[in-house]
């Protein structure tokens, strides 16, 4: 095959060989080539101002020189054994010494690889089966995650909708549905139903922030009827606060699972609980009937734990998420203040370290709330931003270490123009 050159000549041999075109992830109208600090640059060599950064595990940016050094000094030492590696074992300590609830974990290769384990973790622990989740909330791609994760259709809690072909009916069986801060509902559904092994939430849900007291309502709630509270800290993990959403909002859950920053731009994820819970990884100690099986081919290999481990140093330094939140901030004024300048009604929905605009007077508090009162007018929003060369997921901005006051200038100048352009 003769050396493809222009972006256009990529995309269309993505769709030759890839379903729709894509991975299945982000937009497949752009192929990143490169990026380097808070930058990235397209296979046409446009650059863009990267707010998407791999969809949140590139917190302290792209090549960051310190982690890259210490990747190079891995590699010609090896990149996976599929045995126990000691970088893999220094940084399962680290991540205990800073996450509430782990006493211990079990490295995975995904996030949604990790919430799968943390379910089961649960109904192994508990002997119950079924599980509670929240309309809207994400974590994975396992058949009980795919369970009204974006229905279309609004049907009565705590019904379950399957998102995906290729799910059998029996899953909804076991899977409870519930809206997002809305204790009273959870309150319900917990009276009337048994054999609820587990509540999986997002601390924060996609970038909805939990209303005051919701997280330790659910807390208060799992202990009085004897059911396991997983946070999924795929994203809040090491973004909100070192130790996660457990250290921003104060409440412990007991499981949680990580990703994304753990990893320092390589595949990596955990589940972790205590010792107690987690012994069901161990067949030697709970037997046969009680063991969860669990390998992966990549699981702790030393290129993501070194990577994973100099980032976590990085985010340890005093002021780095001072920075990040400020940085954040700035983030979310300068789109409040040019919306509000040309008269465009907006919600600014999230915390500082992750959020987006939603294009609605409403107050956003769950799935079905937090939605664009005219969604053609968010398309033509981030779609402007990105022909100014600033680049974000269409539902969410994620701030980086690395953005430069150079960036939010230019940000700050891209957001007029796009503000402007929804007049």
């Amino acid at each position: 095959m003769n050396k493809l050159h222009t972006q256009d000549e990529w995309i269309e041999r993505a769709r030759q060989v890839l379903p729709a075109g894509g991975f299945g992830n982000f937009d497949h109208s752009i192929m990143i080539a490169r990026g380097n600090g808070s930058r990235v640059w397209d296979e046409d060599g446009h650059e863009y101002i990267d707010y998407l950064i791999g969809s949140g595990p590139m917190l302290v940016g792209h090549g960051h020189p310190e982690v890259l050094e210490v990747v190079l000094e891995q590699l010609p030492k090896g990149m996976t054994f599929f045995a126990n590696n000691s970088r893999g074992v220094e940084l399962a300590d680290a991540i205990c010494k800073a996450v509430p609830c782990c006493e211990q974990i079990r490295f995975v290769t995904s996030g949604g690889e990790a919430d799968m384990y943390a379910l089961r973790l649960a109904r192994a622990f508990t002997k119950k089966n079924k599980i509670l989740k929240f309309e809207g909330g994400y974590h994975g791609m396992s058949a009980e995650a795919q369970m009204s994760l974006a229905p279309e259709i609004e049907v009565n809690f705590p019904q379950a909708v399957p998102d995906s072909a290729g799910i059998p009916p029996s899953v909804s069986e076991d899977m409870l549905i519930a809206p997002f801060n809305d204790l009273l509902a959870v309150e319900t559904i917990l009276a009337e139903q048994r054999d609820i092994a587990a509540i999986i939430v997002e601390p924060l849900q996609r970038i909805i922030p939990p209303t005051k007291g919701f997280l330790k309502g659910l807390r208060s709630l799992c202990d009085k009827h004897q059911i396991l509270l997983i946070f999924d800290e795929i994203v809040t993990g090491f973004r909100l606060a070192y130790g996660g959403a457990q250290e921003r909002y104060g409440v412990i859950p007991d499981i949680c699972t990580l990703g994304k920053i753990i990893g320092g731009g390589f595949p990596l994820a955990a589940v972790g609980a205590s010792s107690e819970i987690m012994r069901h990884f161990d067949k030697e100690v709970v037997g046969a009937d009680n063991w969860l099986m669990q390998l992966g081919t990549l699981s702790g290999n030393p290129i993501a734990s070194v990577a994973g481990l100099k980032t976590m140093e990085i985010l340890r330094r005093p002021g780095q998420y001072e920075k990040l939140r400020n940085l954040g901030k700035q983030l979310q004024d300068m789109q409040s203040n040019a919306l509000n300048k040309v008269g465009i009604y907006h919600q600014v929905v999230g915390d500082e370290t992750l959020f987006d605009v939603i294009f609605t007077n409403r107050e956003c508090s769950d799935y079905r709330n937090t939605k664009h009162d005219k969604p053609k007018k968010a398309l033509k929003y981030n779609e402007t931003l990105r022909k100014q060369g600033v680049l974000k997921a269409p539902s969410k901005l994620y701030p980086s270490l690395a953005i430069t006051d150079l960036d939010l200038e230019k940000t700050g100048e891209a957001v007029t123009i796009a503000a402007n352009s929804i007049t």
